[in-house]
């Protein structure tokens, strides 16, 4: 059994930055056709001009809080891909701040993406995934879920409900030979992560680290890859933890 999908089709929201990106370039050196969603047209436009190896890239511009406007992208990309395999739930809005500091527009945006946003892309996903026979759906979860964060409260309940999500869906998915499995990625260096971790947090995150290093982009792509092969085909209903050990870790 090979992480090699050829033939495969998959979507990836949040798909044009960061984890995303790497998501969408991996699964298509892999092979596979991959639709990256996302409401950024000029990373789109870049990753358009990506090497996708064996396999092909589909930028398509998408607000996946947006109910109607995922169904339509995820119903073209199944049109032009033939079909549906693989959906990556990743879209994320980053916003660091004390719960009592919050913003009400800044919460309602962050929930829309990362919770709403997930709903409606599994939704449009399903039935697809359904027709090919079965596949995968992968949510984000987050270190955040298992540790306290100071000021990433609206943030560590969205990834909460990922990975309660990711049980119940796999419960419910499963006799349509679904699989759902939620990525746990410890501190990664992305543009978003960026936003809100500066240069002494990630080094403070790095030292916590018992391998004394921080995950990269592509290792939690890396994963995304196997997980969607016949290799881990017994795997549904966990939060894979890709973290360098920093949840285990004593302060």
């Amino acid at each position: 059994m090979t992480a090699d999908l050829p033939g495969r089709a998959a979507i990836v929201t949040g798909g044009a930055k960061g984890i995303g990106r790497a998501m969408v370039e991996a699964l298509a050196r892999a092979g596979a056709t991959v639709g990256a969603f996302d409401v950024d047209e000029a990373a789109l436009a870049d990753l358009g001009r990506a090497d996708a190896g064996a396999g092909r890239i589909l930028p398509v511009v998408c607000d996946v809080a947006d109910r109607d406007a995922v169904f339509a992208a995820t119903d073209r990309f199944v049109g032009e891909a033939g079909g549906l395999d693989i959906l990556a739930a990743n879209a994320v809005r980053f916003h660091f701040a004390p719960l009592v500091e919050m913003p009400p527009d800044i919460v309602r945006q962050m929930l829309a993406v990362g919770i709403e946003g997930a709903i409606w892309s599994i939704q449009a996903a399903t039935p697809h995934l359904e027709a090919r026979g079965g596949g995968l759906v992968v949510t984000m979860s987050s270190v955040a879920v298992f540790y306290g964060i100071r000021n990433a409260g609206v943030y560590s309940a969205i990834k909460g409900a990922m990975d309660a999500l990711t049980r119940q869906q796999a419960v419910e998915l499963g006799p349509k030979n679904i699989r759902v499995v939620a990525l746990a990625p410890g501190p990664v260096e992305t543009p978003g992560s960026r936003s809100v971790i500066d240069d002494a947090g990630f080094e403070a995150r790095r030292q916590r680290t018992p391998l004394g290093r921080l995950a990269t982009a592509e290792e939690i792509a890396a994963a995304l890859v196997w997980l969607a092969s016949d290799a881990a085909r017994s795997m549904t209903g966990v939060t894979l933890r890709i973290d360098g050990g920093i949840t285990i870790a004593a302060p």
